[in-house]
């Protein structure tokens, strides 16, 4: 009887530990492949260091087709810790089944690297429906680049009207757009000089044409061109500084453009707005630089949420809707900024009681209807140039770069492309006083070895 009951009970406990193994190896079976189809992290890095950025993440999740990727380099770099390229190519697999990553060998492979062109280590390719594109390196700025431009394929010109005195595209100086020339060329644009003086006509070529910051009037055959180019279907970025009249500025007023732009909705008013926020002083800027964080819906800055963009010397503008035009709103000043029509004098009264009180819209998206079916003109307006200069598109704090290709992307009808980029990773030095440095030393070198010392004699002298 009892060797029965023993032996039921070894078999029925036996039936327990071998349905309690299954559960775990198929519980631990699910995990693993769970963990290899959704790779999950958490980014705790104060600047996300370790995170693909907006575009990148809306980019790859949003491949219309397959995209083969291959990284060429020796095998020792693809286990090598110290590098992060596989790292992060892993992370743009991970995002989608539509991206294919592969890893080659160029020793190894030395026939499949030649056919390929591979001239040296580190290469990455990226090739769908018969185009091939490779990154200049393996950055998330330089690859997402070279996959936008893998997948548009067709050419987008920026057509940067020049010669009037807008800011030169080539020039490296702080007031250049040579920073603006980059931007555009690394995500997949082609840019040329137009000169409106010798030939006031627009080329079928140009997908964007680009007139900022002009120091001379507009003859009338120009603005004529610029006005057929927009209404015809042609897309426009027209940023305009308010009409200063000091020993060191003297903007012309160009009231021919100005009246063309509102005609289709959007006033250029012949002030300049000051922002007197004390953010402007921390970061060592005066009043003329006007500070935005808030912005509205538009697409073009639906993604901006509240990174801040910066804009010197700039006017206001008011808009409305016309018959063939529909005008978006994109951002406005804050409530403390202010605007003075007294542009001749070198300093401005705040208690001025002519000075216009904000909020004040420094920029707006113009849609125009040419009345030809799919044929929409786009213009993109905005009360200042100089935040398109060196000197403000290169400062990292500020989200300049973006706000301006997102603009662009709107303007060419990619508004797919439209996000937040990549940023480059912050370097954050700990800074110490000799005080603190030495506190350290003794701490990490004295003071806890002898408070180990001190516990290890404590617990041999109670079990002495």
């Amino acid at each position: 009887m009892n060797n029965d009951w023993l032996k039921a009970r070894q078999t029925k406990f036996g039936a327990y530990a071998t349905v309690y193994i299954l559960i775990i190896l198929a519980v631990l079976g699910m995990a693993n492949f769970l963990a290899q189809r959704y790779n999950k992290s958490y980014d705790s890095t104060a600047n996300k260091q370790f995170s693909l950025s907006d575009q990148t993440v809306k980019v790859v999740k949003g491949l219309p087709q397959d995209v083969n990727a291959t990284y060429w380099d020796k095998t020792s770099a693809f286990t090598d810790p110290r590098g992060n390229a596989r790292d992060l190519l892993d992370r743009y697999a991970n995002l989608s089944p539509k991206f294919h990553l592969n890893y080659i060998d160029p020793d190894k492979k030395p026939q499949q690297a030649t056919a390929a062109g591979i001239k040296g280590y580190g290469t990455l390719t990226l090739e769908t429906s018969g185009r091939k594109q490779e990154a200049k390196s393996v950055s998330e700025e330089e690859v997402t680049g070279a996959l936008v431009r893998v997948l548009k394929g067709s050419e987008r010109r920026v057509c940067v009207v020049q010669g009037t005195g807008e800011h030169e595209l080539t020039a490296t100086s702080a007031d250049g757009a040579s920073l603006s020339k980059d931007l555009l060329e690394r995500n997949n644009y082609k840019t040329q000089d137009l000169n409106l003086l010798r030939k006031p006509e627009i080329p079928k070529e140009c997908t964007v044409v680009v007139l900022a910051g002009p120091r001379q009037e507009y003859l009338q055959p120009s603005v004529d061109a610029v006005k057929k180019y927009v209404e015809t279907g042609g897309r426009l970025l027209i940023a305009l500084d308010p009409p200063l009249k000091l020993k060191t500025e003297d903007v012309a007023t160009n009231d021919a453009l100005v009246s063309v732009l509102a005609g289709w909705g959007v006033t250029a008013e012949k002030d300049l707005v000051i922002d007197p926020s004390p953010v402007n002083q921390a970061l060592g800027f005066s009043a003329a630089v006007v500070l935005i964080q808030k912005y509205e819906s538009q697409p073009i800055v639906r993604e901006m949420r509240s990174s801040p963009t910066a804009f010197p010397l700039a006017r206001s503008l008011s808009i409305k809707t016309g018959d063939k035009s529909t005008v978006e709103k994109l951002f406005d000043t804050s409530e403390d900024a202010f605007a003075t029509y007294n542009l001749a004098a070198a300093e401005v009264n705040p208690d001025d009681k002519n000075n216009k009180k904000g909020p004040l819209t420094l920029g707006a998206a113009i849609s125009y209807n040419t009345g030809q079916p799919n044929v929409t003109g786009r213009v993109v307006a905005i009360g200042s140039s100089s935040w398109l200069q060196n000197n403000i598109l290169g400062v990292r704090t500020f989200a300049n770069r973006d706000l301006f290709l997102n603009m662009m992307n709107w303007l060419s009808s990619d508004e797919d492309l439209i996000s937040i980029r990549p940023k480059e990773p912050e370097n954050r030095p700990i800074m110490m006083t000799g005080r603190q440095v030495s506190l350290l030393w003794y701490t990490s070198l004295l003071a806890l070895p002898l408070l180990i010392i001190a516990a290890g004699l404590s617990v041999w002298w109670r079990r002495r």
